[in-house]
C-alpha cells in the first residue's frame, strides 16, 4: 500500500436542502441534513447493482488488505439492488432518510438539476480527495468523463472504458497500412482492406449503438468535444450541416459496403466473433472487449495481433483524435450527511488502491491510477492501461446527453439511415424534433 498524505477533514459541507421526495434528513447511521461536517454511520454501507459482482468483490478484498485499518474503524457492509430498480430503490431510501453512505444512483438523479444533485445530496469527490492528498489518484481522463456525464464530480470511476477502433495488426501489416490519422485516411484504408477480400468493419447493427457511435464520433471530431452539449443547451441543432455530415458519413460507409452484408441484423457477439476470427479487419467498440480479446478460446487471431486506436480526426474539424470517447459506468455517489472522517478515510483508501487491486485481481480497468506493481497482466490490457493513463480529455458517446425517448429513436432509426430508407437530413430532423419535444 502506498503512503497516503492525510490531514484532518475540516471543510464544512453545504447545508442540505430537503429533497422534494424526502421526508427527513439522511439517515443510515447518524448522517445529518443540516450544515456542518457529515457524521460517520455505524458501518460503511455500499449499495451496488446485482449485475456488478466485481465491485463488491474488490471492495471486500480491499477491506481485508490495503484498507484493513479503515475497515476495522468502520466495517464494510454490502447492499444489493437490481440495476433496473436503482432509481426506484434510491428514491425510496432517500424518502425514508435511509440512504447508505456510498450508493449507486441513476444518471439524472446526480446531475446538478437532478433530485439528489439539486438538493446537495451527493458529495463532490474532488474536494474530498484533494483534502486527503489523493486526488491525483483519479486519472484526468476519468475525471473529465465523470464531470461530462454528470455535470459534477459525483461518482467514483470504478469501471472505466475507452472507446475506439480495434484493428487486426496482421492485416494492416500485410497491406502495408499504418494507423489512419484522419477520417479520409480511415476510409482509404478500409477500401484497401475490402479490395483485399476482408470485411473492413464488424459493427453490430442490430444493437443500434455500434453504428450511432461511429456517427457521433465523426460529429465530435467535426464540431468539437462540446458538440452534444450544444444540442442539449439549445445552442445548435442536429439539423445543422456539421451534424448532418456525421449522418452522411455513416450512411456513405454503409453504402460503400464497409460493414459487410447483413450488418443491420448482426448481434454484438457475432460482430466480436467476426473480428476475432480474422474475417473483419476493424471494429469500433469499447475496452470492455478486452475480456474477449484475452480469451484464447474466442481470439483466433491472437492478442498480439490486436491494436487499438482512437477515432481519427476530421480534416478542418474542431475536435482532435486525442479526445477519446469514454464512459465510467453507473454513478457511485456519496451521501454528504454521512461523510464523516471514517467514511472519508475509506474513500481515500479506495482511490489510492482500487486501481491496482482491480487490475491485479480481476483484470479490470478503472479510472484510478495503478499504484504499485501489477503482475501477469495480458499485453493488450497493459497497452490499453498505458493509453488510458495518458488521456487528458474525453468526450461522451452520441446519445449520452439525450433524453430516453430520443436515445431510443437514434438507435431505432439508424438502421433506416444505413439502408437508404431515410436520408441523413430526415434522420436528423426526426431526432431533433424528439429532442425539442422533450425540453
Amino acid at each position: 500500500m502506498t503512503t497516503r498524505r492525510t490531514r484532518p477533514f475540516a471543510v464544512a459541507s453545504t447545508a442540505l436542502v430537503a429533497i422534494a421526495l424526502t421526508a427527513g434528513c439522511a439517515g443510515g447511521g447518524g448522517g445529518q441534513a443540516g450544515g456542518g461536517a457529515g457524521s460517520d454511520p455505524d458501518t460503511f454501507t455500499v449499495l451496488t447493482p446485482n449485475e456488478n459482482e466485481t465491485l463488491e468483490a474488490q471492495l471486500t478484498a480491499l477491506s481485508e488488505n490495503q484498507c484493513k485499518a479503515e475497515n476495522e474503524a468502520l466495517p464494510l457492509e454490502h447492499q444489493k439492488v437490481a440495476q433496473a430498480d436503482v432509481v426506484q430503490k434510491v428514491t425510496l431510501l432517500a424518502s425514508q432518510g435511509a440512504l447508505p453512505a456510498h450508493f449507486v444512483a441513476g444518471t439524472d438523479m446526480v446531475r446538478p438539476d437532478g433530485d439528489l444533485g439539486a438538493s446537495d445530496r451527493v458529495l463532490d469527490y474532488e474536494e474530498l480527495l484533494t483534502e486527503a492528498g489523493v486526488w491525483d489518484d483519479v486519472l484526468p481522463a476519468a475525471a473529465s468523463t465523470v464531470e461530462g456525464a454528470y455535470g459534477q464530480m459525483v461518482s467514483l470511476p470504478y469501471q472505466y472504458n475507452l472507446e475506439g477502433i480495434w484493428y487486426n495488426t496482421a492485416i494492416f501489416d500485410e497491406l502495408g497500412l499504418e494507423e489512419p490519422q484522419t477520417f479520409d485516411e480511415l476510409l482509404a484504408a478500409a477500401g484497401e482492406v475490402k479490395d483485399a477480400g476482408y470485411q473492413p468493419f464488424a459493427q453490430a447493427g442490430a444493437a443500434g449503438w455500434p453504428l450511432t457511435r461511429l456517427m457521433g464520433m465523426y460529429i465530435f471530431r467535426e464540431v468539437g468535444p462540446d458538440a452534444m452539449e450544444k444540442i442539449r443547451d439549445g445552442e445548435a441543432e442536429l439539423t445543422d450541416e456539421p451534424y448532418v455530415a456525421g449522418a452522411t458519413a455513416l450512411a456513405d460507409m454503409a453504402a460503400d459496403g464497409l460493414f459487410g452484408d447483413g450488418f443491420n441484423s448482426l448481434e454484438p457477439d457475432a460482430a466480436t466473433a467476426a473480428f476475432l476470427s480474422g474475417r473483419a479487419a476493424m471494429t469500433y467498440d469499447g475496452t470492455w472487449l478486452l475480456g474477449n480479446i484475452n480469451d484464447p478460446a474466442q481470439n483466433e487471431i491472437g492478442a498480439e495481433n490486436v491494436g487499438f486506436m482512437p477515432f481519427p480526426a476530421v480534416e478542418g474539424g474542431a475536435g482532435t483524435a486525442d479526445q477519446w470517447a469514454a464512459n465510467a459506468g453507473a454513478a457511485m455517489a456519496l451521501d454528504p450527511a454521512q461523510a464523516g472522517p471514517k467514511v472519508k478515510d475509506w474513500i481515500a483508501c479506495i482511490a489510492e488502491n482500487y486501481g491496482q487491486q482491480a487490475l491485479q485481481d480481476a483484470g479490470v480497468l478503472s479510472g484510478f491510477k495503478v499504484n504499485g506493481e501489477v503482475t501477469d497482466v495480458p499485453e493488450t490490457t497493459a497497452a490499453v492501461q498505458e493509453k488510458l493513463e495518458g488521456v487528458d480529455e474525453t468526450v461522451l458517446w452520441f446519445e449520452a446527453l439525450l433524453d430516453a425517448k430520443s436515445n431510443s429513436l437514434a438507435s431505432t432509426n439508424v438502421s433506416l439511415l444505413t439502408t437508404g430508407q431515410m436520408t441523413p437530413e430526415q434522420y436528423m430532423t426526426e431526432l431533433q424534433a424528439s429532442v425539442d419535444a422533450a425540453r
